[in-house]
């Protein structure tokens, strides 16, 4: 018989050992480095200091350890002791001010025709409606294709994640002389699809109402799945590569003459790119639900998250199967918050199929029990739960001097600045860490602190300080990547950006 193999446990040093001798394999080696980093940032030695602040009159965005500040055109790197300018684009006229944009990271499977294909990149998009490749490491323009000059597009988002991405224009909207007329559009809004890796159209596809009815408020894209959003609170779901393989009028190629352009080159001034995908009947539905603020779909097996459009939901979460909308047991979520900021719910980013739900004082991370091909409905599980630490509330009677006895007419809210508070929830994947931002209302001009647990059990490991004050009348963000904790904020007209950055602490 073999004899029993030990699970033997390496220190920090063996393993920086083994790694430098080459004798574990790529994988094993990029977990035991997280793992290592890992048990540095929780160690008690070690403390996030903030090293960089940045003020900007516009929107300040961060993504893959970079700072992009004023409508990206200053970029700054994360990856050194103190954020580093990688690149400035000349002052842009308001024509070419960047509207949005995506970082690409570029595939290791792949062998690409262009070497600066292998390198990250930024897809921007123009106000005067240009798609441009830029290096991320340069800033230099690698790229542009001109979109169209039918439709102004404005919004650019993942349908999947580093392989395909579509920009969505503006709605097209009624103008009173045109409804007294009795002229309908039929054309509601637009998609242009693209793939990545090379950069290559799949078409334009025509939101309109022939094939998607009147009432569109909004689409999303996102792995493969068309979601249509109405103004009676319906959600459609429809399947993207049924509706290119069926109203695909013609194929295009950026660079080369297309007839539906009169022979003129596609992506090319002032032409653009044509509408080649018409939907001209209503394509299969996959799915359909009501919804008072869209829906969410994950899990294992396949759930949704909804709040019904009564006024009786208000505040609740729904969680069903998607197979048969079946609510699942204890699958109505409900906090019964009294607080200015409502409570969200969402799928936990770790494709866990298990779900969070964030409100001011408590945090559930639920899990979803489901046998496959039981009769029975899946049930709603407390994996495991945060609470903030309070004070006693104030009595609502209180007595004056002279004996007499008020009555306050209001209960204190959830998301009293006084009261210790959960702000933000972010999910370190590669560290399987939970940052959660707190104020804790101690001082009166509003200070907060970074807890981190542990996303398996919740343990909480480690507290760290935020050195400026949080003001929660405006809207914050916070970003933990590994060894880089980012937080943004909004003050009346201006952004700022504070990054910390795990450091030695000398005793």
């Amino acid at each position: 018989m073999a004899p029993l193999r030990r699970k033997s446990a390496f220190n920090a040093v063996e393993l920086l050992n083994q790694r430098s001798r080459g004798i574990r394999d790529a994988g094993t080696l990029h977990r035991l480095c997280l793992k290592i980093l890992r048990n540095i940032i929780l160690h008690e030695n070690r403390s996030f200091i903030k090293v960089w602040s940045k003020t900007s009159k516009s929107a300040i965005m961060y993504e893959s350890g970079r700072v992009y500040c004023e409508n990206y055109q200053n970029c700054y790197s994360c990856v050194h002791d103190q954020p580093q300018s990688l690149y400035k684009f000349p002052k842009r006229s308001k024509q070419q001010k960047i509207e949005d944009a995506l970082l690409c990271q570029s595939p290791l499977d792949k062998t690409l025709s262009s070497p600066s294909e292998h390198k990250p990149c930024l897809l921007a998009l123009t106000a005067d409606n240009w798609l441009c490749r830029i290096s991320a490491e340069t800033g230099k323009e690698l790229q542009r294709v001109y979109l169209s000059a039918k439709y102004k597009f404005r919004y650019l988002a993942w349908n999947v994640l580093q392989e395909t991405f579509y920009v969505k224009s503006v709605q097209n909207k009624e103008t009173p002389l045109a409804r007294q007329a009795g002229i309908s559009q039929n054309a509601v809004m637009h998609l242009a699809i693209f793939h990545v890796f090379p950069l290559q159209i799949v078409g334009i596809l025509e939101i309109n109402k022939k094939g998607f009815g009147s009432g569109v408020t909004d689409v999303v894209l996102s792995q493969g799945v068309l979601a249509v959003s109405y103004s009676n609170k319906s959600v459609k779901l429809y399947s993207l590569e049924h509706i290119v393989q069926r109203y695909l009028t013609e194929e295009l190629t950026l660079g080369q003459q297309s007839p539906l352009l009169g022979h003129k080159t596609v992506g090319d001034a002032p032409f653009g790119i044509p509408a080649n995908i018409q939907v001209t009947d209503p394509p299969p539905l996959l799915f359909e639900a009501f919804s008072h603020n869209g829906i969410q779909i994950g899990g294992y097996p396949w759930h949704y998250i909804y709040t019904p459009p009564h006024k009786k939901h208000r505040g609740t979460h729904h969680i069903a199967s998607l197979k048969d909308s079946t609510l699942a047991t204890n699958g109505v979520q409900n906090m019964n918050c009294c607080s200015l900021e409502t409570d969200v719910i969402f799928f936990h980013p770790a494709d866990s199929g298990r779900v969070i739900h964030v409100g001011p004082t408590t945090i559930n991370v639920l899990k979803i029990i489901s046998e496959l091909n039981s009769p029975l409905p899946s049930e709603v599980a407390e994996d495991f739960s945060l609470s903030t630490h309070r004070s006693n509330p104030s009595p609502r009677i209180t007595v004056t001097s002279s004996g007499r006895a008020v009555r306050s007419r209001f209960h204190q809210l959830d998301d009293d600045p006084m009261q210790e508070t959960f702000r933000l929830l972010e999910y370190e994947d590669e560290l399987d860490l939970l940052a959660i931002g707190v104020t804790n209302g101690e001082d009166e001009e509003g200070r907060a602190l970074i807890q981190l647990h542990d996303n398996q059990t919740g343990r909480l490991r480690r507290k760290i300080d935020l050195v400026e004050p949080w003001d929660e009348t405006y809207p914050h963000e916070l970003f933990f990547d590994k060894d880089t904790i980012v937080h943004i904020e909004q003050k009346s007209s201006n952004f700022c950006c504070h990054v910390y950055k795990l450091r030695t602490i000398r005793k």
